[in-house]
């Protein structure tokens, strides 16, 4: 059962769609960096993912996801400890899935939320630096949330800054490729992964109510896709009570102003 239109917003899409990354992961540690990934880890663990393991934004391993926002009267169900140390040894080992929203994406996967514009001395725009990019990528899995799908993100080329290591041939030493474990891409407009030609992004299924040259008129580069393309299914009314659980001061209403539903209403 999947819920109406009018019950479900683009909010709850994305964040039922970004859950699906974490499906068949197993115990690994699923990191969600920013909300819409955060709360798709809490999802996948609370409906169809118990081994996952989960940190309260802390310190430690928690045995339940913990609601974002203010907690009043709830407390964390914690397991263990989990220090900054404990989560690197669970990175270097493969043991961990992020989820992250870089500025910028090519069509390999190299992924940027260093700098953009100008060059690496002189940019147009300096951002976070690579952080912990470049050792994530070739570790463990990574997937991607992006809230606005447009050609600024999906770059033509190469990103300005290869923060995050991608499948692009040019910048690959042989037998590196291996290391490099990208799974899922969520926008505001469509799910992709990298099933395509040499690990190219590829379509997966649209939004429900978006059109495909929506999608190919604000990507940089051209896009494989299957000759059916699928609909973006909507959650459950039970993954959306448990969304409700997970945010229950609805942050998720501010990622995008007017949060409209995930299908056009008539």
């Amino acid at each position: 059962m999947i819920a109406s239109p009018a019950e479900c917003r683009l909010s709850e899409l994305c964040i039922a769609a970004a859950a699906e990354a974490w499906r068949d992961d197993g115990e690994v540690l699923a990191t969600g960096i920013g909300l819409v990934p955060r709360l798709a880890a809490s999802l996948a663990m609370a409906s169809f993912n118990p081994e996952l393991m989960m940190t309260d934004g802390e310190a430690y391993l928690v045995s339940e996801p913990v609601p974002v926002g203010p907690r009043g009267d709830y407390r964390p169900r914690i397991e263990g400890w989990m220090p900054y140390a404990r989560v690197f040894d669970n990175l270097w080992g493969g043991r961990r899935h992020a989820m992250v929203t870089p500025v910028q994406v090519d069509r390999y996967g190299q992924s940027n939320i260093s700098c953009i514009g100008g060059d690496f001395q002189r940019p147009k725009v300096q951002l976070l630096g690579c952080r912990g990019f470049p050792g994530n990528t070739v570790h463990h899995a990574n997937s991607m949330f992006i809230p606005q799908h447009n050609a600024r993100v999906f770059v033509k080329g190469e990103v300005d800054m290869v923060a995050g290591i991608g499948y692009r041939s040019e910048r690959l030493e042989p037998g590196q490729r291996t290391f490099i474990d990208l799974r899922l891409v969520v926008s505001n407009l469509c799910v992709m992964d990298f099933g395509g030609t040499d690990h190219a992004l590829r379509l997966r299924s649209l939004h429900p109510g978006v059109r495909l040259d929506e999608v190919l008129d604000n990507t940089g580069f051209s896009l494989e896709y299957p000759e059916q393309l699928p609909s973006t299914t909507l959650p459950s009314p039970e993954q959306l009570a448990l969304i409700a659980e997970l945010d229950p001061h609805d942050l998720r209403a501010a990622i995008w102003p007017d949060n409209p539903p995930a299908v056009p209403l008539a």
